[in-house]
């Protein structure tokens, strides 16, 4: 009986991990591409096998390292009924950019409001939370493993991109599950890492993935937002 009840448990967390990290969840994500824009625009990725490297690059060198420590320290700090607002201005001092912060702050706020639709309360967590920071609060307050709402998150972050990049090098479908099968493992790799990971380990050096995102905010003609 107890391990129904367990496996009833933990299927229930699979499907809410789903829906709130699901494309079709109203964070706007799909409107995003991360620089990716920029960087197909200057030659950068031309193929499946470039375009693997540049999210490999993010996973573990960018954005998305930093992304797991503050979604992992939001639900740790959440978890201790603890203030979150000072790791949220530390994400947003971390952004590289004027877009880069405006997208993790949009689709927070996006998150935020769309979680509404569960009766979540809200007292302690804030509204204005870059989106790493408020899904990690979520994850918390709704009583989520952390590991899997880190591997769920980087998931989403990686599937957002690839799609942006069928759209942009361009690639075809087969392309696009090739590059989340070959990624499969660096997500499970980071995702078991979150809980051993702490404000100290932040740090980037995907150089060019930043540099792409401040020169995306003046490129002419384009289809993302950042």
């Amino acid at each position: 009986m107890a391990t129904t009840i367990e496996h009833h448990h933990n299927t229930q967390q699979l499907l809410r991990l789903m829906t709130l990290l699901s494309p079709v969840f109203p964070v706007g994500s799909f409107s995003y591409s991360h620089g990716l824009e920029q960087a197909v625009h200057d030659g950068l990725i031309n193929n499946c096998a470039e375009a693997g490297h540049w999210l490999r690059n993010l996973l573990h060198k960018g954005t998305a390292h930093n992304d797991v420590i503050f979604l992992a320290q939001a639900w740790q700090l959440v978890n201790d009924d603890e203030d979150i607002s000072e790791l949220a201005q530390l994400a947003c001092a971390l952004s590289g950019s004027r877009e880069r912060e405006m997208e993790t702050l949009l689709q927070g706020k996006a998150f935020l409001k769309a979680v509404m639709d569960y009766d979540f309360i809200f007292d302690g967590i804030g509204e204005n939370l870059p989106y790493p920071v408020a899904v990690g609060a979520v994850s918390a307050r709704m009583g989520l493993e952390r590991t899997s709402a880190v591997t769920a998150y980087l998931h989403a972050f990686v599937s957002n991109l690839v799609q942006a990049a069928l759209r942009l090098v361009p690639l075809g479908q087969k392309d696009g599950v090739k590059l989340l099968h070959v990624l499969e493992e660096d997500i499970l790799a980071l995702g078991e890492q979150a809980s051993r990971l702490t404000c100290a380990d932040l740090g980037a050096a995907a150089l060019m993935s930043d540099i792409c995102a401040m020169r995306h905010e003046t490129l002419y003609s384009r289809i993302f937002r950042s």
